[in-house]
């Protein structure tokens, strides 16, 4: 079991590692000014403000995207004048919260995002044997509901991406929409807002000594990226078709629209398995050529846990 042994002390929240995604970096900022609501006994939480110059702007970010960059070469390159602005920043973030992959990693980060896509708050997890935020996800679910509360795992040979907070033992993404990005929506907001205070909750506990017995939960695998259909010259020739538009994590089943074109043409999905997308029609995604990803549903079962308290 990867079940953290001991307690878990040092927690961190990220906002704005995406600049014009508001709710991290509204709620982070708060934090900074007044801790209250984040602290729990014996927990060091830290809200940090990952991007702060994409932030400033109100952009994605400055030079490339900063939830692509935590991978051993680029922590590891020497900077140069040419050096991206993301590239340093993340090794900054990286001595401060990591080093990636060591013992004196932050135990837990959670990354606050925002999507443009009719997600609701998606938890997003990066490894499937992770005992601990596999209990996690299934306390916060508890308590969010009725309302639900997807677990997306991004878990994929070819697909998986080196997010920011990957550099902590206990990586979790906290993605919210449908939000503009630039934009502040109260309902978004307070979604994300409750997602982190059952987060931390759980984690106090843990801490405390609860046993949390062996569990199931219900995630969404990435399967695939689709691209939108393009011409010869590389530019969009469909857009998503309104039947799939806002219907993130409903089945999408062989022979359903997915695209429709300016002639008023329908592109079917082809496929011969029903998935469950996702991200669809994100507006950071048109430069990554991405349309939505699909998904399929997986049971993820976790060991029971309970911290070693002396």
């Amino acid at each position: 079991t990867t079940a953290p042994k001991g307690p878990v002390r040092r927690v961190a929240i990220f906002g704005g590692t995406h600049g014009n995604e508001l709710s991290g970096v509204f709620l982070v900022k708060h934090w900074q000014d007044d801790g209250t609501e984040i602290q729990r006994p014996g927990l060091e939480v830290r809200p940090f403000i990952t991007n702060p110059r994409a932030v400033e702007k109100c952009c994605r970010y400055i030079d490339c995207d900063l939830n692509r960059v935590f991978d051993p070469k680029r922590l590891g390159e020497q900077l140069a004048d040419n050096t991206p602005y993301e590239v340093r920043r993340a090794q900054e973030i990286n001595c401060i919260f990591g080093p990636k992959g060591s013992h004196e990693a932050y135990d837990l980060i959670f990354d606050l995002h925002n999507t443009t896509a009719n997600m609701g708050g998606t938890i997003i997890l990066e490894n499937s044997r992770d005992d601990f935020t596999i209990q996690m996800c299934r306390y916060i679910k508890d308590a969010l509901a009725p309302e639900g509360c997807p677990v997306f795992l991004i878990e994929h040979p070819n697909l998986k991406y080196a997010t920011t907070r990957s550099i902590a033992k206990h990586p979790v993404g906290i993605e919210v929409g449908p939000q503009p990005q630039g934009v502040l929506r109260a309902d978004i907001l307070d979604k994300m807002r409750r997602i982190i205070k059952h987060g931390l909750d759980f984690v106090q506990m843990f801490n405390a000594g609860k046993e949390f017995p062996r569990c199931t939960i219900e995630v969404y695998k990435i399967m695939e990226k689709v691209d939108y259909p393009r011409k010869k010259n590389n530019e969009i020739m469909a857009v998503i078709h309104p039947n799939l538009q806002d219907q993130d994590w409903q089945p999408l089943n062989p022979g359903d629209p997915i695209f429709l074109t300016l002639e008023g043409k329908t592109i079917p999905y082809e496929g011969d398995v029903v998935v469950y997308p996702a991200f669809v029609n994100e507006a950071a995604y048109y430069e990554k050529q991405q349309a939505f990803v699909k998904t399929e549903i997986e049971k993820l079962s976790a060991e029971g846990i309970r911290a070693c308290v002396s």
